[in-house]
């Protein structure tokens, strides 16, 4: 596998891999019921490791990276079916955060 991968071909590989090992995509509902699953067990993980929770059994030897990876990977599924291009709609996002955002967090006076 690449060891910089770009998010285009990250959208690709998934792809791929879900026509051939994975068959199919689910549907887009299911996508995103999945989505929230891998969310939820992501914010066990961070809640245990960075917050006041205590691990419990089944906690243990979970990988916040591949919790992460998760959450990722579904993403990109559910980008690939609606036809969006990640890496356009990221630089898009990072253009408005530019103009909306570009006084709005060093005048937070909470930020300080």
């Amino acid at each position: 596998m690449e060891k910089n991968l770009t998010i285009a071909q990250a959208q690709e590989l998934v792809d791929q891999w879900i026509k051939t090992v994975g068959v199919r995509y689910f549907n887009e509902l299911t996508n995103m019921t999945i989505l929230m699953e891998e969310v939820g067990e992501l914010a066990r993980i961070m809640s245990r490791t960075y917050g006041e929770q205590s691990f419990k059994e089944s906690d243990k030897g979970k990988d916040l990276g591949d919790e992460m990876a998760d959450v990722l990977w579904v993403l990109i599924c559910l980008a690939n079916q609606t036809g969006v291009d990640l890496t356009k709609a990221l630089e898009k996002n990072f253009e408005k955060k530019n103009i909306r955002d570009l006084d709005r967090h060093k005048n937070n006076e909470k930020l300080r």
